[in-house]
């Protein structure tokens, strides 16, 4: 009797022994591997309403492996809503890199923006035109980004026309009108006040005003923000995008006038 041992059944084979052998290990062995963990902070910048945003976690320090140095560097992504409180900007990801790790506190600073999928598909719609540019803008405290803007045409007063779409001509100027409006917002700032005007979207309002008299506009977005070269890492700029942030050492206790104090002993040096 000849046995046929297709691919299929190899596959399996191999994921079983896969498996089997992590189930194994994790049986002989009976370690939690959240035991070697610690629990930090994250730390969102001073431009945001909510500060505290969250928890993450890292192996604690052993030997040459030290424990803030792998939370460097980290990116996170948190919605809008959540830093500021506000459910109605759910539709904005913010992503924050930690920067510097003070106790178990991460500082992180602004790393990027993008708009949810579900949002930017309820915005396609048939009888308009979409309009989109990006340009490379660098910031007062050199930092370089790119920014992506995103705008739809709107009926003009009195239509009755059920279209509204823009001619070619008209797009290349509502194009380099949005390029020069994002280059002269983004680059006469730093990436602090910058990051203001994404939050109540000035930039878009500024787009759709300068632009009405080429063709009228709405749903003008900075969709989305990457930031491709950042400064050499500042700790004084850094504490400056965190304003008022100190780092939690408890409340003092008064003690009592008759609690006896008990007397320390003086330090010997060289004992």
């Amino acid at each position: 009797m000849v046995y046929i041992i297709t691919t299929k059944c190899l596959v399996l084979f191999s994921m079983f022994l896969v498996i089997h052998k992590h189930f194994c290990c994790f049986i002989n062995t009976g370690a939690d591997p959240f035991a070697k963990k610690d629990w930090y902070d994250i730390k969102a910048p001073s431009v945001f309403d909510v500060r505290n945003v969250g928890k993450t976690l890292v192996t604690r320090t052993q030997g040459t492996k030290i424990a803030s140095e792998g939370l460097k560097h980290r990116v996170f992504e948190i919605s809008l809503a959540d830093l500021q409180g506000d459910e109605d900007q759910a539709y904005r990801k913010i992503r924050l890199r930690a920067e510097d790790v003070q106790g178990r506190n991460v500082l992180t600073n602004f790393w990027g923006m993008d708009f949810t999928t579900d949002k930017l598909r309820s915005l396609v719609r048939k009888w308009q035109t979409l309009i989109e540019a990006h340009v490379d803008v660098k910031t007062t405290d050199n930092y370089t980004l790119r920014l992506f803007c995103i705008a739809f045409t709107k009926k003009r007063a009195n239509q009755n026309k059920k279209t509204c779409y823009a001619l070619s001509s008209q797009i290349r100027q509502i194009r380099r009108k949005m390029r020069e409006i994002m280059t002269n917002m983004a680059s006469t700032c730093d990436l602090k006040e910058l990051v203001k005007k994404f939050i109540p979207e000035s930039i878009g309002r500024e787009i759709e005003k300068a632009t009405s008299s080429i063709y009228p506009l709405q749903t003008v977005y900075i969709r989305k923000v990457k930031i491709l070269k950042a400064p050499k890492f500042d700790l004084g700029k850094l504490m400056e995008v965190h304003g008022d942030y100190s780092e939690d050492f408890g409340t003092k206790l008064e003690r009592a006038t008759d609690e006896p104090v008990a007397e320390e002993a003086a330090e010997v040096i060289g004992a």
